[in-house]
């Protein structure tokens, strides 16, 4: 699975599911754009582990909300790397995967679940408008989502989170039936809980416990579990797959 000559942007790469994304192409000798938001260090501490594994790489703040520095954010991309192949729609909305101190429904705004939509369906959104042209010309391109397997069984309802996700899965399949004629493929990856994260880290001993005990390969997620599947589906081996979505989560949620 090589993907020397290409050019792959993945959102929110500074840190956990993101970093362990970009690793993982540049260790296919890809040229990975690094975005970030705040954390400007560990940015470049993922561009130098992609350069050491093989590939390039190199990092680019935007805050993937803001239409305007998005479209800034493909601009820089083009500009240093020439083009982009794959967009791998990463970054969301900070959130605290904590199920005792969780915001139960009565507790929650409509604000809250349009804080989460901007943070899911919109950065997605402003990140697929913003290289469209940039795949139309070519008339090829990959874009992966990462979503969440709490769309098909919220083991535990966090209900902005898993709601704005919801809608971010179909946003993908809509956008895999307009643009699978333009050759442009659109797929998602909907982990479960991956630990450790920042976002996981307040999820307590206990719990992850449990949830291990009730998944068949009996343990969590590593953000390196993640990659490998969003490889996949950027790369010719998943050629003739669009507006799918593969849950990688141990077998907790089987379809």
């Amino acid at each position: 699975m090589n993907f020397a000559g290409q050019v792959v942007l993945v959102t929110g790469a500074s840190r956990g599911i993101g970093a362990a994304i970009a690793r993982a192409f540049a260790a296919e000798q890809a040229t990975v754009a690094v975005n970030y938001l705040r954390h400007a260090e560990a940015a470049e501490r993922v561009v130098a582990q992609c350069r050491e594994l093989g590939g390039d790489a190199f990092a680019v703040q935007a805050d993937v909300t803001q239409p305007a520095q998005v479209e800034s954010l493909v601009e820089q991309v083009v500009a240093e790397a020439g083009r982009i192949d794959v967009l791998v729609n990463n970054a969301f909305r900070a959130y605290a995967f904590d199920p005792e101190q969780r915001s139960r429904f009565e507790e929650l705004s409509w604000a809250d679940y349009q804080a989460q939509f901007e943070g899911s369906v919109g950065a997605a959104f402003h990140a697929c408008r913003a290289v469209l042209p940039h795949f139309r010309r070519r008339a090829q391109g990959s874009i992966v989502n990462i979503v969440s397997d709490l769309v098909e069984q919220p083991t535990v309802p966090y209900h902005d989170y898993t709601t704005a996700k919801s809608a971010l899965v179909g946003f993908s399949r809509n956008l895999a039936a307009e643009l699978g004629p333009l050759g442009v493929r659109v797929n998602c990856v909907a982990p479960g809980l991956v630990y450790p994260t920042d976002a996981s880290e307040a999820t307590r001993a206990p719990f992850r416990e449990g949830l291990m005990a009730a998944t068949p390969l009996r343990r969590l997620a590593r953000p390196e579990d993640v990659a490998g599947p969003v490889l996949f589906l950027a790369s010719p081996w998943s050629g003739f797959v669009t507006g799918q979505v593969l849950v990688v989560d141990g077998g907790l949620v089987m379809r």
